[in-house]
């Protein structure tokens, strides 16, 4: 549970996913404001000591591996299907309906088990533990083996029945936060960045350019009492890691931008954002970023069109065209690293969410 809602806060079995003299060395003081930075948290059987690259195979003075990465807006394990008509997706079922192997195909044995993650709309820590044990279940790993991070482990709720006739899934879908989930077996997290907002134009301000943006969250949250924690749902997160046995550093985001973004990018005060997207990372954040040597960001921007080198000054590259929602993409994976081709378009077909999955595969080695 977070130590305050002004300080980085670690659970007590986070820190035991990071050795004690490198968590010296890597926590996150919280810039003020409103909000705490990042939450690792996981499950008490975490086998945080694990030390084995099962994707990695050695060869003559090199190792040589694959990083498996999905980025989805599982929008809280509920789909809305139209005239507040809604179905839960078990944690298992979403896994089976995104996971691919190196075909694009799914439900063969050729199905690896994923290194990394970027989730969107996930309903709080409760939630991220129940996807995170269904993953380990599914590959014959100990209950533990994934853990999470996000901004908000108990995000206030917002709105109300969210399209659902149901009001079990209606207040499901009402807490919204951002996560990361990382298989402790593939990689060693060693720093979460420093809480960052997003950023939105509120409503009756002009644009002009961007200059009338600025960070969403209190005081410049909805003014609605019903969606003054809608915020909440757009804190991004961010981490870096190391593939365990090698010296290849990893930084991961997931952010999920708000729907102003579509027509008014904003990413923070007076900031329409990179290359006018929307997209901002923090201080902390954009220094993890550049001394990382693999890059990967999934983002849910609420908005289409973003050019496939909107990130090209971390050298990251956006991938797949195909449609994401609906009749549009919106959702987006940059990367920086050495891609596999994808015959399905990085893009997967037949998500359980109303949102497609995209994932990348990323080859790297260490001489």
């Amino acid at each position: 549970m977070p130590w305050s809602r002004r300080h980085t806060a670690w659970s007590a079995v986070a820190l035991t996913a990071v050795c004690l003299a490198a968590v010296a060395n890597t926590l996150v003081a919280l810039t003020p404001g409103p909000s705490p930075a990042p939450v690792a948290t996981s499950s008490a059987s975490a086998t945080a000591t694990a030390s084995t690259t099962p994707s990695a195979t050695a060869t003559a003075g090199a190792v040589q591996g694959v990083l498996r990465v999905y980025s989805n807006n599982i929008e809280n394990l509920v789909t809305n299907e139209g005239g507040l008509r809604c179905s839960g997706v078990s944690p298992a079922d979403h896994l089976a309906s995104m996971l691919v192997d190196a075909e694009g195909r799914k439900g063969t044995d050729g199905v690896k088990a994923p290194d990394l993650l970027l989730l969107q709309q996930v309903s709080g820590s409760e939630q991220a533990e129940e996807y995170a044990a269904a993953l380990a279940k599914r590959f014959g790993y100990p209950k533990g083996t994934y853990q999470s991070i996000m901004v908000w482990t108990d995000p206030e709720p917002w709105g109300a029945k969210h399209d659902c006739r149901d009001g079990s899934l209606g207040r499901l879908k009402a807490t919204q936060t951002n996560a990361i989930i990382f298989n402790t077996r593939t990689l060693e997290l060693t720093r979460v960045a420093a809480y960052w907002p997003a950023g939105w134009l509120r409503p009756g301000t002009a644009y002009a350019a961007g200059r009338g943006c600025t960070a969403y969250e209190p005081p410049s949250n909805d003014a609605d009492p019903a969606r003054a924690n809608k915020w909440k749902r757009t804190s991004p997160v961010a981490a870096q890691f190391v593939v365990r046995g090698t010296d290849v550093t990893v930084f991961a985001s997931s952010m999920h931008l708000p729907r102003q973004n579509r027509d008014n990018p904003c990413a923070g005060e007076r900031d329409p954002g990179i290359d006018d997207t929307g997209i901002g990372f923090g201080v902390d954040a954009t220094r993890l970023l550049q001394e990382s040597r693999v890059r990967v960001i999934g983002v849910d921007a609420n908005r289409p069109k973003i050019a496939d080198d909107a990130l090209a000054m971390f050298g990251a590259t956006s991938l797949g065209n195909t449609r994401t929602l609906h009749r549009s993409k919106i959702d987006y994976l940059f990367v920086r690293g050495d891609v596999r081709a994808s015959a399905i378009d990085h893009t997967v077909e037949g998500t359980l969410s109303n949102h497609r999955a995209l994932y990348s595969f990323i080859d790297y080695s260490v001489s």
